[in-house]
């Protein structure tokens, strides 16, 4: 998710010691009506997208138009090169030997996809390379985090330090300094 600064916005967070735990406060907490502002983890946790209620992203169909482009370029390229621009006739064979493209056209799609699709990452969630991001303490190591934003005053702290607690949250705190 995206992390922009809005004023007069405060945070929830609510440390786990298990990925089921997160999960089932993700989901419940989603479900009555809470603003899930992230999620934190050491780990892959499977699920964990639809339980906080993200969209599926876009990423592969980016990755996967970049590799058609690079595809395209790299055939385009060779074709141009040995049929329009420098001919040679290299031991009989036609101008135009696609086998022989077969390798140039793969290592180009291969390298167009991914580093187009890492480069949109990269810009997308914001990971510049000295970017200021608040670390909560062992979070990589064995903690989960559940992230809540209080946007306004009819979000219910108590409600909320409940539905953590009730799920197995560890520490329950909050501020404004999270993102």
């Amino acid at each position: 998710m995206l992390a922009t600064k809005e004023t007069n916005v405060r945070y929830t967070a609510a440390f786990f010691r298990h990925e089921e735990d997160l999960l089932a406060a993700a989901t419940e907490a989603r479900e009555s009506g809470f603003e899930i502002f992230d999620a934190y983890t050491p780990i892959a946790v499977h699920g964990l997208d639809r339980a906080v209620g993200l969209k599926r992203s876009h990423l592969t169909w980016i990755a996967f138009a970049a590799g058609v482009m690079g595809l395209v370029l790299g055939l385009g390229l060779q074709v141009w090169t040995s049929v329009y621009d420098w001919p040679l006739n290299v031991g009989g064979k036609p101008f135009n030997s696609f086998p022989l493209f077969i390798p140039v056209a793969f290592e180009l799609t291969v390298l167009f996809s991914g580093l187009i699709a890492i480069g949109v990452l990269v810009v997308r969630n914001r990971l510049w390379l000295f970017a200021k991001r608040r670390v909560f303490e062992r979070v990589t190591d064995d903690r989960f985090v559940l992230v809540l934003k209080q946007r306004d005053a009819s979000f219910d702290v108590r409600r909320a330090h409940k539905l953590l607690e009730k799920h197995g949250a560890v520490s329950v705190i909050e501020g404004d300094q999270f993102v």
